[in-house]
């Protein structure tokens, strides 16, 4: 328990550190670069630079944005980046109106990056994106949503369904937020006291037991059909329409319209959320993480397959979570090899039909990324099937799909194992987070 409580003690020293960094760097800007799928204008590049729609293979700085920018979001196809005076800035997929300018703006402006219409009188400290949704911290403490979602994802009241403008989350009132993680359908939030609120779509368990409601989705059962076969062209078509047909049966499935407090986990301090597709992580201070919802990957990570949050089967405490559609990622302490202390290693478990689990052996083990082996991993992103983590060195390592380039590697290539970035040696990583099919990575100049 004292290691633990070292481990913990020395994550906040890290933040400590981090902060201070963030003051220096400041005085001489920030750069956003993006890489990967370009057809919804998630990357923010000129159409002049890489043509309408087009991908880029290597990371590419983002023109049109100011040089103070702190952190930045990927949404499933959008973008979002927050400056250092709190503004908002997004560029990508506005089919939802999730960029916050309407849906008047023109369709070959979405991918140049505009400031956030209706945030005027917010200071923004931190911004996260769904597929359809987005959302904004203020510095009291208060949400902002806006975008569509059927399933009650904006957490506005009952049956509303769309927010072309930022709107305040009424039902958080009073309370501080500090994060917010959206899957497909479903939000969770976390307090800066370690609260737990959920609200949405809340099929498998994914916001846990709230209100005693726990219905399987039908896209277990579809999914079910196909998951042991041996992955070929057909069976990934097969696979794809059975989503599309269980998405289509879902529509009818319970949804929570207002937020929640997660009731099996009152009394229990959160540290870090991550949503994945259909499934939920929670990790707690003792470097305890779990799990809920959907685990037809494998993605739970547990033996236990009881619906609501259970834990993880990690042999050491976490100290960061991510999750993308259908895998989860998790930095974990553990002892170095040479007793010197502690080491961090990235453990990663669920689909892995490109490798985005960067490591062989069984999907639904929570089991240690070995290419990382003897880096210091600091942070981890998780994408439709593709992985990114940044080390304590500034690195950046990528694995999994790289079709349209989101790798970010120069070429289409998949990778199996961790491969560094190359092309961002030397550079100064602050942050790297990846949407469904690209990616951002924020540099000090």
């Amino acid at each position: 328990m004292l290691r633990i409580r070292r481990v913990l003690k020395e994550k906040k020293l890290l933040n400590l550190i981090a902060r201070s960094s963030t003051t220096r760097w400041m005085s001489s800007g920030t750069e956003v670069m993006s890489f990967g799928d370009g057809s919804h204008g998630a990357l923010g590049l000129p159409t002049s630079l890489i043509g309408h729609g087009m991908d880029a293979y290597e990371p590419t700085t983002v023109t049109g944005l100011p040089s103070d920018i702190t952190s930045v979001s990927a949404g499933h196809y959008h973008s979002l980046a927050v400056t250092s005076h709190g503004q908002l800035w997004a560029w990508g997929r506005n089919h939802e109106v999730q960029l916050g300018r309407g849906l008047l703006s023109p369709r070959d402006t979405w991918n140049e990056p505009k400031r956030v219409e209706g945030l005027d009188q917010v200071q923004v400290t931190a911004a996260f994106a769904s597929g359809v949704v987005s959302a904004a911290i203020g510095d009291d403490g208060s949400l902002w949503v806006w975008g569509k979602s059927k399933r009650g994802q904006l957490g506005l009241g009952k049956g509303i369904t769309e927010a072309s403008v930022p709107s305040k989350v009424e039902a958080l009132e009073g309370e501080k937020i500090a994060k917010v993680s959206f899957g497909w359908g479903h939000t969770l939030a976390q307090t800066v006291d370690g609260k737990l609120f959920g609200w949405g779509y809340l099929a498998d368990g994914r916001l846990g037991k709230m209100g005693g409601l726990v219905e399987e989705s039908p896209l277990d059962s579809s999914m079910n059909v196909v998951k042991h076969e041996v992955i070929t062209q057909s069976t990934v078509e097969v696979a794809e329409r059975l989503v599309l047909e269980g998405m289509e049966k879902e529509k009818d499935m319970p949804i929570v319209w207002d937020p929640c407090s997660v009731e099996e986990l009152k009394g229990v301090e959160v540290v870090d959320i991550a949503c994945g597709l259909d499934h939920s992580l929670v990790l707690c201070p003792d470097g305890t993480l779990l799990s809920s919802g959907s685990n037809v990957y494998g993605q739970l990570g547990r033996a236990n397959h009881d619906m609501g949050f259970f834990p993880v089967d990690i042999s050491f405490p976490a100290s960061a979570i991510a999750s993308g559609l259908g895998h989860s990622l998790a930095i974990c302490q553990a002892k170095s090899p040479e007793g010197k202390g502690d080491a961090t290693s990235i453990v990663s478990w669920g689909w892995n039909q490109s490798s985005q689990l960067g490591r062989p052996g069984p999907e639904n083990v929570p089991m240690e990324v070995e290419g990382l082996a003897g880096e210091t991993a600091i942070l981890v992103s998780g994408g439709r099937v593709h992985s990114i983590a940044v080390t304590s060195k500034g690195e950046v390592w990528v694995w999994g799909c790289g079709r349209n380039g989101r790798l970010g590697i120069g070429s289409s290539c998949d990778e199996a194992e961790p491969i560094m970035l190359d092309s961002l040696e030397g550079c100064e990583v602050l942050e790297a987070v990846s949407g469904f099919d690209h990616n951002l990575i924020l540099i000090a100049q």
